[in-house]
């Protein structure tokens, strides 16, 4: 028999990036908020509600690019 899409995409487990629970820790533990990431090639994309939340964490984004040892440029969005 076939199996729904939600059956299936209930079941799965979607592996993410390592980068994307170091930013999420990271943010939650200096501000109480959970930003969304979304990593592509060559940046990674910390999008947050407000500028003022974009305003202190700018000048934290040398330590998360050393938390996630990456290559990548970091970006801060703004929703």
């Amino acid at each position: 028999m076939t199996e729904s899409i939600g059956d299936l995409l209930g079941v799965r487990k979607f592996n993410e990036p390592p980068e994307i629970k170091v930013i999420q820790d990271f943010v939650e533990q200096k501000f109480k908020l959970k930003p969304q990431i979304t990593i592509s090639s060559n940046q990674i994309i910390i999008a947050v509600k407000g500028s003022a939340l974009a305003g202190a964490l700018r000048p934290l984004l040398p330590q998360i690019k050393d938390a996630c040892q990456t290559d990548k440029r970091l970006v801060i969005r703004i929703q």
